[in-house]
């Protein structure tokens, strides 16, 4: 009798111990470190963010922080790019058109990181910065950070410096750049663009590359490759009563030569020049607009893309510079002349870059040759 009490009452033990365990699985959720407190940020240091576990420089994110990657990448002088988006918790972006950037709500934020592969002596890779977007409720604000020596942190800085690097590209070659960290007016010069607001015109800021259009085809996310914005919906950072962009409004990616010349230079100027090059946006007093969705129209999209338009005026430049886009004569276009220059002066875009993009500058010499005469 003694026997089957003791038996009996182990049995009990196991019975509420394992139901004690399976409690404690069932109610575990996980936390993200992350904290943005908008009160208290920019912080003064990136690892305040805890966007990042372990050492920072491996840019592991944490729980909830999300990367991404739109189709074609704005020119930076050959840095490599990783992107993120972190949301609150419970909080989504709102869908406002394949071609308008994601609505992210207040609290979230978005962080790219600029690095280089390859960088001598050594041939190691250097973060140089991590630029982050954070939205507010009064709109969205910048905060740069520049990564130390040691690549163990990164401060911020919203001055705008010089840095010299040297790296071995993908052909063995070495290169040089004094990389250009921008400063706050530079930020606002890409971001800004005028919006009414209680019936007043104000500058606002907005983020690039965050449109549906850029961000419409498969991600590798290690664990599955996705849909970007069926990702982002499943991650709970998307409201889901939208449709996917049709492939008519999609942008693809400008190095892939299995597209059509058309589309890659289309992708290519949307995603280098359109943010200054659309109404109410910086430039929005010259002719183009590089828009995707302002370039693909039968009627107008070759004007557009500065087809045949005169330059009459645009002052101190070469007399045989006389339209935007001569087709055939990439001698006679406004626009490969101020692609292929470092000329500060001259050059386009204004800002981020110091060096020529020799793969950019081939991509629009072949499709202006491509195109037919004046009439």
């Amino acid at each position: 009798m003694k026997k089957n009490y003791y038996f009996f009452l182990l049995a009990l033990i196991i019975i509420i111990f394992s139901c004690s365990q399976n409690n404690d699985e069932s109610e575990y959720i996980p936390v993200s470190p992350v904290t943005v407190d908008l009160s208290q940020v920019p912080y003064p240091k990136l690892s305040d963010y805890k966007f990042f576990e372990g050492d920072l420089k491996n840019l592991n994110p944490s729980l909830n922080v999300l990367p991404y990657q739109p189709a074609s990448s704005l020119f930076s002088d050959y840095a490599h790019k990783k992107r993120f988006v972190w949301m609150p918790i419970g909080s989504k972006a709102n869908f406002n058109g394949d071609i308008n950037a994601l609505e992210l709500p207040v609290g979230a934020v978005l962080i790219k990181n600029f690095f280089y592969e390859n960088v001598q002596p050594n041939n190691e890779i250097r973060i140089v910065e991590t630029r982050l977007m954070i939205r507010k409720s009064s709109g969205w604000i910048f905060a740069n950070y520049v990564w130390n020596a040691e690549q163990t942190e990164a401060f911020f800085d919203l001055n705008g410096s010089n840095t010299h690097i040297e790296w071995k590209d993908e052909n063995n070659v070495i290169r040089t750049v004094e990389y250009r960290i921008p400063n706050e007016v530079q930020c606002i010069t890409c971001h800004k663009t005028r919006a009414t607001v209680n019936g007043e015109s104000v500058t606002v800021y907005t983020p690039i590359g965050i449109k549906p259009q850029n961000l419409n085809f498969n991600y590798d996310y290690g664990t599955e490759s996705k849909n970007q914005l069926l990702k982002w919906v499943a991650q709970g950072y998307l409201e889901s009563d939208f449709g996917l962009p049709s492939e008519e409004n999609t942008t693809i990616n400008y190095e892939d030569t299995s597209k059509s010349l058309e589309l890659r230079a289309r992708s290519y100027v949307d995603i280098n020049c359109s943010h200054c090059h659309q109404n109410d946006r910086h430039c929005d007093y010259r002719p183009m607009r590089f828009a995707f969705y302002e370039t693909g129209d039968t009627t107008n999209g070759l004007t557009n893309m500065g087809v045949c338009v005169n330059t009459s005026d645009m002052q101190d430049f070469p007399s045989e510079l006389d339209k935007v886009v001569t087709p055939q004569e990439i001698d006679k276009s406004m626009l490969f002349y101020r692609i292929n220059t470092t000329n500060e002066s001259y050059r386009m875009p204004l800002h981020g870059r110091t060096l020529i993009h020799t793969e950019g500058v081939l991509l629009i010499k072949n499709w202006i040759n491509s195109l037919h005469e004046c009439n």
